[in-house]
């Protein structure tokens, strides 16, 4: 029997409680994102990454750096937009927004959520990323994505992320902290934290360079949630 096929409990419990199994293809994870959605039958209170607003780490950096680094207009790839705030926000901005999900339920909902910005949205997976997504955009945003699977799975989701970008495209990954102490073995996840440096060298391995430190920051809720933010560049030679 699969592993899907043994999760009876509401997927949603299973992923809080760490209880799923996390050493399973990467394909079963998507097919776990996809039924929370699916499960939550269009009540939002049932998907737990779905905030009904903007990334606030995702705003303030688009709010301070981003009008120095990217042309009006630019092309905005929103990688796992989910239920779309993200994308939203960006296309208000006057952005060129794409915003993709492995997710059909997601995207569908998305687009019920936003008629407005209906066409921004489209299924498509990271990992088997169609052409017309390849190394077309000035930006790629990235938001809870890298840590939503496990550990072994960074490295081929950062490359994907990479393979968005034209030369000199750059990303903003936004991601759960946790400190030096927390060992990474230790991880039942989803959330999977990173440290500092995990990011950093993530995003490095994927080939991209860094335009910043990567920025570790306390959120606003209660208690307060650590968070960081890495922006870095493609910068092919």
């Amino acid at each position: 029997m699969s592993p899907v096929a043994r999760e009876t409990a509401s997927t949603v419990d299973l992923l809080r409680s760490g209880a799923i199994e996390v050493d399973v293809p990467i394909e079963v994870w998507a097919q776990r994102f996809e039924s929370v959605y699916r499960e939550a039958a269009g009540d939002r209170g049932r998907v737990p990454w779905s905030h009904r607003r903007p990334s606030p780490s995702m705003v303030n950096w688009m709010n301070a750096a981003a009008p120095g680094l990217l042309r009006p207009g630019a092309r905005v790839a929103v990688v796992g937009c989910g239920l779309g705030d993200d994308a939203v926000f960006l296309a208000d901005r006057g952005y060129d927004v794409t915003a993709f999900d492995v997710s059909q339920t997601a995207i569908d909902w998305a687009k019920r959520l936003h008629p407005r910005h209906a066409d921004l949205f489209e299924v498509a997976d990271l990992l088997d990323l169609p052409a017309c997504l390849r190394h077309r955009f000035d930006l790629a945003v990235e938001v809870h994505t890298l840590q939503a699977l496990p550990p072994a799975c960074r490295a081929d989701l950062a490359g994907g992320i990479a393979d968005l970008l034209v030369h000199g495209g750059i990303v903003v990954a936004c991601a759960r902290g946790r400190g030096d102490d927390e060992p990474l073995e230790g991880l039942s996840g989803p959330p999977f934290p990173f440290t500092p440096r995990e990011l950093a060298d993530t995003l490095a391995r994927a080939g991209l360079e860094a335009v910043d430190e990567v920025c570790s920051f306390d959120d606003e809720n209660d208690p307060p949630v650590n968070r960081l933010r890495a922006v870095y560049r493609r910068c092919d030679r």
